[in-house]
Protein backbone atom coordinates (compact mmCIF):
# COMPACT_ATOMS: atom_id res chain seq x y z
CA UNK A 1 0.00 0.00 0.00
CA UNK A 2 2.74 2.46 0.86
CA UNK A 3 4.39 1.30 -2.93
CA UNK A 4 1.53 2.37 -4.61
CA UNK A 5 0.73 5.73 -2.70
CA UNK A 6 4.59 6.42 -4.08
CA UNK A 7 4.07 5.49 -7.26
CA UNK A 8 0.80 7.81 -7.82
CA UNK A 9 2.72 10.57 -6.30
CA UNK A 10 5.79 10.03 -8.96
CA UNK A 11 2.94 9.67 -11.51
CA UNK A 12 1.28 13.19 -10.79
CA UNK A 13 4.76 14.95 -10.62
CA UNK A 14 5.51 13.45 -14.04
CA UNK A 15 2.01 14.99 -15.42
CA UNK A 16 2.46 18.36 -13.96
CA UNK A 17 6.38 18.53 -15.17
CA UNK A 18 4.64 17.63 -18.75
CA UNK A 19 1.96 20.20 -18.01
CA UNK A 20 4.48 22.97 -17.44
CA UNK A 21 6.93 21.67 -20.72
CA UNK A 22 3.75 21.84 -22.99
CA UNK A 23 2.80 25.26 -21.86
CA UNK A 24 6.31 26.53 -22.25
CA UNK A 25 6.94 25.69 -25.18
CA UNK A 26 3.89 26.13 -27.22
CA UNK A 27 3.40 28.18 -29.94
CA UNK A 28 2.42 31.88 -29.15
CA UNK A 29 -1.18 33.17 -30.16
CA UNK A 30 -0.85 36.02 -32.06
CA UNK A 31 -3.31 38.58 -31.38
CA UNK A 32 -5.45 40.86 -33.52
CA UNK A 33 -3.29 43.82 -33.79
CA UNK A 34 -0.12 41.68 -35.07
CA UNK A 35 -1.91 39.55 -37.29
CA UNK A 36 -3.03 42.60 -38.90
CA UNK A 37 0.51 43.30 -39.61
CA UNK A 38 1.60 39.82 -40.73
CA UNK A 39 1.88 39.88 -44.91
CA UNK A 40 0.65 36.88 -46.30
CA UNK A 41 2.02 34.92 -49.21
CA UNK A 42 -0.99 35.81 -51.23
CA UNK A 43 -0.29 39.79 -50.76
CA UNK A 44 3.37 39.46 -51.79
CA UNK A 45 2.18 37.55 -54.87
CA UNK A 46 -0.27 40.43 -55.68
CA UNK A 47 2.46 42.96 -55.90
CA UNK A 48 4.37 44.46 -58.41
CA UNK A 49 8.10 43.85 -58.63
CA UNK A 50 10.34 46.47 -59.74
CA UNK A 51 14.04 46.79 -60.35
CA UNK A 52 16.34 49.50 -58.41
CA UNK A 53 15.88 51.41 -61.46
CA UNK A 54 12.75 52.18 -64.12
CA UNK A 55 11.80 53.76 -67.12
CA UNK A 56 8.30 56.45 -65.85
CA UNK A 57 6.64 59.45 -66.75
CA UNK A 58 5.71 62.74 -65.32
CA UNK A 59 2.23 63.18 -66.33
CA UNK A 60 0.60 65.00 -68.01
CA UNK A 61 4.19 64.88 -70.31
CA UNK A 62 4.87 62.40 -72.76
CA UNK A 63 8.47 62.24 -72.20
CA UNK A 64 10.40 59.14 -70.41
CA UNK A 65 12.28 59.84 -67.64
CA UNK A 66 15.00 57.07 -65.34
CA UNK A 67 13.26 56.83 -61.82
CA UNK A 68 15.55 55.35 -58.96
CA UNK A 69 14.01 53.38 -56.45
CA UNK A 70 15.19 53.87 -53.10
CA UNK A 71 13.90 52.77 -49.41
CA UNK A 72 16.29 54.73 -47.66
CA UNK A 73 14.81 58.10 -48.51
CA UNK A 74 11.06 58.92 -47.05
CA UNK A 75 9.33 61.39 -49.30
CA UNK A 76 9.85 60.82 -53.11
CA UNK A 77 12.19 63.50 -55.27
CA UNK A 78 12.15 65.64 -58.33
CA UNK A 79 14.56 67.62 -60.00
CA UNK A 80 12.94 71.15 -60.19
CA UNK A 81 14.65 74.73 -61.16
CA UNK A 82 13.19 78.25 -60.59
CA UNK A 83 10.98 77.49 -58.11
CA UNK A 84 8.60 80.27 -57.66
CA UNK A 85 5.83 79.96 -54.66
CA UNK A 86 2.53 82.65 -55.79
CA UNK A 87 -1.13 82.63 -54.93
CA UNK A 88 -4.50 81.87 -56.64
CA UNK A 89 -7.38 82.29 -56.00
CA UNK A 90 -6.03 82.33 -52.33
CA UNK A 91 -3.95 79.29 -52.32
CA UNK A 92 -0.49 78.29 -52.24
CA UNK A 93 0.88 77.24 -55.50
CA UNK A 94 4.32 77.00 -56.69
CA UNK A 95 5.31 76.49 -60.91
CA UNK A 96 8.75 75.46 -61.37
CA UNK A 97 10.78 73.76 -64.43
CA UNK A 98 11.91 69.93 -64.90
CA UNK A 99 15.02 69.87 -67.46
CA UNK A 100 15.57 65.89 -67.53
CA UNK A 101 17.05 63.94 -70.82
CA UNK A 102 14.48 62.12 -72.33
CA UNK A 103 15.42 58.62 -71.78
CA UNK A 104 14.31 57.18 -74.81
CA UNK A 105 15.89 59.48 -77.26
CA UNK A 106 18.71 60.60 -74.57
CA UNK A 107 17.51 64.68 -75.96
CA UNK A 108 17.43 67.54 -73.31
CA UNK A 109 13.88 68.24 -72.40
CA UNK A 110 12.29 70.97 -70.56
CA UNK A 111 8.98 70.15 -68.93
CA UNK A 112 7.35 73.15 -66.92
CA UNK A 113 4.53 72.43 -64.12
CA UNK A 114 2.31 74.28 -62.06
CA UNK A 115 0.94 72.65 -58.93
CA UNK A 116 -0.67 73.52 -55.50
CA UNK A 117 1.72 73.22 -52.67
CA UNK A 118 0.17 70.40 -50.47
CA UNK A 119 2.62 70.62 -47.65
CA UNK A 120 6.39 71.41 -46.62
CA UNK A 121 9.09 69.57 -45.08
CA UNK A 122 12.66 70.60 -43.66
CA UNK A 123 15.12 68.44 -44.34
CA UNK A 124 18.27 67.84 -42.18
CA UNK A 125 21.95 66.58 -43.73
CA UNK A 126 25.56 66.74 -42.95
CA UNK A 127 25.27 70.13 -44.96
CA UNK A 128 22.83 71.79 -42.65
CA UNK A 129 19.07 71.95 -43.56
CA UNK A 130 16.63 72.84 -46.21
CA UNK A 131 13.14 74.02 -46.47
CA UNK A 132 11.26 72.23 -49.49
CA UNK A 133 7.62 72.62 -50.36
CA UNK A 134 5.96 69.13 -51.19
CA UNK A 135 3.37 68.76 -54.49
CA UNK A 136 1.22 65.91 -55.38
CA UNK A 137 1.99 64.98 -59.13
CA UNK A 138 0.66 61.43 -61.26
CA UNK A 139 3.50 59.55 -62.56
CA UNK A 140 3.04 56.49 -64.89
CA UNK A 141 5.66 53.29 -64.01
CA UNK A 142 4.52 50.16 -66.34
CA UNK A 143 0.92 50.42 -66.71
CA UNK A 144 -0.52 52.06 -63.47
CA UNK A 145 -0.43 55.45 -62.63
CA UNK A 146 0.02 56.59 -59.34
CA UNK A 147 -0.56 60.02 -57.61
CA UNK A 148 2.44 61.11 -54.80
CA UNK A 149 3.45 63.50 -53.16
CA UNK A 150 7.10 64.56 -54.57
CA UNK A 151 9.41 67.08 -52.65
CA UNK A 152 10.74 69.89 -55.63
CA UNK A 153 14.68 69.88 -55.10
CA UNK A 154 17.70 70.72 -57.50
CA UNK A 155 18.61 67.48 -58.39
CA UNK A 156 21.11 68.87 -61.16
CA UNK A 157 24.12 67.27 -59.00
CA UNK A 158 22.23 63.59 -59.27
CA UNK A 159 22.07 60.74 -61.91
CA UNK A 160 18.59 60.57 -61.92
CA UNK A 161 15.87 63.46 -61.46
CA UNK A 162 13.38 61.55 -60.10
CA UNK A 163 13.45 59.07 -56.79
CA UNK A 164 10.36 57.43 -54.96
CA UNK A 165 11.17 56.50 -51.32
CA UNK A 166 9.15 54.56 -48.92
CA UNK A 167 5.61 56.61 -49.08
CA UNK A 168 5.56 55.64 -52.70
CA UNK A 169 7.34 52.36 -52.88
CA UNK A 170 4.53 50.91 -50.59
CA UNK A 171 1.59 51.74 -53.05
CA UNK A 172 4.16 50.12 -56.13
CA UNK A 173 5.59 47.17 -54.79
CA UNK A 174 8.00 45.23 -54.19
CA UNK A 175 12.31 46.11 -54.95
CA UNK A 176 14.39 43.57 -56.64
CA UNK A 177 17.82 45.56 -56.04
CA UNK A 178 19.42 43.18 -58.22
CA UNK A 179 17.48 44.03 -61.64
CA UNK A 180 16.53 47.31 -63.54
CA UNK A 181 14.05 48.15 -66.05
CA UNK A 182 11.72 45.08 -64.93
CA UNK A 183 8.43 47.05 -66.12
CA UNK A 184 7.87 47.72 -69.87
CA UNK A 185 6.37 51.17 -69.91
CA UNK A 186 2.72 51.19 -71.20
CA UNK A 187 0.96 53.80 -69.93
CA UNK A 188 -2.81 54.02 -70.34
CA UNK A 189 -3.52 56.04 -73.49
CA UNK A 190 -6.33 57.98 -71.57
CA UNK A 191 -3.60 59.04 -68.86
CA UNK A 192 -2.64 62.18 -70.04
CA UNK A 193 -5.71 63.66 -70.92
CA UNK A 194 -6.98 63.01 -67.71
CA UNK A 195 -4.13 64.40 -65.72
CA UNK A 196 -4.56 68.00 -67.71
CA UNK A 197 -8.18 68.23 -67.24
CA UNK A 198 -7.50 67.44 -63.14
CA UNK A 199 -5.24 70.23 -63.19
CA UNK A 200 -7.25 72.60 -65.00
CA UNK A 201 -10.60 71.62 -63.05
CA UNK A 202 -8.15 72.82 -60.30
CA UNK A 203 -6.89 76.05 -61.15
CA UNK A 204 -10.42 77.07 -62.14
CA UNK A 205 -12.20 75.43 -58.97
CA UNK A 206 -10.05 76.32 -55.67
CA UNK A 207 -11.92 74.09 -53.68
CA UNK A 208 -10.36 70.75 -55.70
CA UNK A 209 -7.57 72.18 -54.41
CA UNK A 210 -5.92 69.99 -51.26
CA UNK A 211 -3.48 71.66 -49.75
CA UNK A 212 -5.04 71.32 -46.03
CA UNK A 213 -1.47 70.62 -44.48
CA UNK A 214 0.07 73.45 -46.36
CA UNK A 215 0.01 75.76 -43.12
CA UNK A 216 1.44 72.90 -40.76
CA UNK A 217 4.18 73.11 -39.26
CA UNK A 218 7.24 71.81 -41.37
CA UNK A 219 7.77 67.79 -41.31
CA UNK A 220 11.49 67.38 -40.25
CA UNK A 221 12.81 64.11 -42.54
CA UNK A 222 16.59 63.47 -41.88
CA UNK A 223 18.40 63.73 -45.52
CA UNK A 224 19.63 60.86 -47.68
CA UNK A 225 22.52 60.64 -49.81
CA UNK A 226 21.18 59.34 -53.41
Amino acid sequence: MHSTSKISALASVLAACLLQTSIAYAEPEVSGEMAGSVTTTEQLDEKVVVGWIEKGRILPEHTAVKIKVDSGALTSSMHAVNIESFKRKGKDWVRYDVPVKDADTDEMVNLEFERPIFRKILVRGAGGTDRRPVVKMSICMGSKVYEEQFSLRDRGDMTYPVLIGRRTIEHVGLIDVSQTFLLPLDCPVSAENAERSKQKSMREDSTLVDNSKADEAEEIEEEHEE
